[in-house]
């Protein structure tokens, strides 16, 4: 049995989710994906430089998560890159901060109004129940 998916706090969403190299038609790409909670924490730590502890503890994981997060990130973004693929940012198992105290749920669009304090492995979106038993990334 797999274990539930812990919900990863992302403050912003990117202005966009696909990017590709200029000069290939798009019926000729390769595509990569790469989650928005894998660019979250590229961006907390490679962009606003915090330690990974402390974007670990903004986005609600271990450090040993975000540290695996952004390995696989890293390796997806210069695979793309060097390869000369598209990127696509999207899906995952977040929570979108919409303003103070308010998120939106990744999967369905669901707000989930968290209280503070509230451990994420506790929070549920009243439509999909995510995360579940079970549960993939998507």
């Amino acid at each position: 049995m797999t274990r539930p998916l812990k919900l990863k706090l992302v403050e912003e969403a990117p202005r966009s989710d696909y990017y590709k190299p200029r000069g290939i038609p798009m019926s000729e790409l390769e595509e990569t994906n790469i989650t928005l909670e894998e660019l979250e924490t590229l961006r907390l730590v490679d962009l606003e430089g915090l330690y990974q502890a402390d974007a670990a503890k903004r986005m609600g994981i271990s450090r040993q998560t975000i540290q695996r997060m952004i390995m696989g990130a890293r390796a997806k973004l210069v695979g793309a890159i060097l390869d000369g693929k598209a990127l696509r940012i999207e899906g995952g198992s977040y929570v979108l901060r919409e303003g103070a105290g308010i998120y939106r749920c990744g999967r369905c669009g669901e707000e989930l109004p968290l209280p503070p304090g509230k451990r994420n492995r506790e929070w549920r979106c009243a439509t999909c129940e995510c995360p579940k038993k079970g549960a993939r990334e998507s």
